[in-house]
């Protein structure tokens, strides 16, 4: 497996399958890379962080496929701090700024997982920095959710946290269910 593999097929998948619950894509997804991920869990990959590329991949894989392939499950926030940690290192580098804001944008995504207010306020300001509109959009609702709750309530059941009652009415009423 290879970095470039990694964001080959993400790209490949497309907005369709990054942002719509699918358990088939989430199959093929665990089927593909479910190996690399627990690899790069380890820190078996760390020196992909080296470059853009590779640091990009690391992000996609410990972000974005561990919620694909733990979708429901605790373990799919598992390597929310790793992916950070490697997204803030990418960004102090400016790897961000050496290719196109489509794939940069995933270096941004786990300042917005974070429930952290700084990290959902860096969010916002990298997507407009950016100039990706859309992807502000839903930074500022992340955001605006950490501010209120510190946290994201639709987690609670999956990380077995109890709900507040204005929890509870928020999600009841529709509110963001991630």
């Amino acid at each position: 497996m290879t970095p470039d593999s990694i964001i080959h097929f993400w790209e490949e998948a497309g907005e369709k399958r990054w942002f719509t619950k699918d358990a088939a894509f989430d199959d093929m997804v665990s089927t593909l890379f479910s190996g690399v991920l627990a690899e790069a869990k380890t820190a078996a990959h760390d020196g992909w962080a080296n470059t853009a590329e590779g640091a990009l991949a690391l992000v996609i894989l410990l972000d974005q496929f561990s919620r694909n392939i733990h979708r429901d499950s605790r373990l799919a926030f598992a390597a929310d701090g790793q992916a950070l940690a490697i997204a803030k290192s990418a960004i102090a580098r400016g790897y961000h700024t050496v290719m196109p804001a489509q794939r940069a944008m995933w270096f941004v995504m786990p300042f917005e997982h974070a429930e952290d207010l700084d990290c959902q306020h860096q969010a916002v300001t990298l997507f407009r920095e950016m100039g990706l509109p859309e992807m502000v959009h839903w930074a500022e609702v992340h955001r605006d959710i950490i501010r209120r709750y510190g946290r994201f309530p639709h987690r609670n059941r999956i990380l077995g946290r109890p709900s507040t009652p204005e929890e509870l009415a928020f999600l009841e009423a529709g509110g963001f269910a991630g």
